[in-house]
């Protein structure tokens, strides 16, 4: 079973983010797993999926982009 099907209008999904600042959505009825947390976005999976796009602009995880950084 896939954890979310675009079609389904029925679930509620919130978005999610790790420490390492990588986006997903969860269904708002299971509990987030560990090392994620809420940031206060639910609706439909499109909805989620399109408030991803517009906030997860750079794809690298936190930790590569802080070693990237200029010292």
């Amino acid at each position: 079973m896939a954890l979310f099907d675009e079609d389904d209008d029925t679930i509620i999904y919130a978005v999610v983010v790790n420490h390492e600042e990588q986006y997903s959505v969860w269904p708002v009825d299971r509990e987030v797993p560990d090392g994620w947390r809420e940031v206060g976005v639910t609706g439909r999976v499109r909805e989620c999926l399109d408030h991803i796009e517009k906030v997860w602009v750079d794809m690298r995880p936190l930790s590569l982009r802080r070693a990237l950084e200029p010292q």
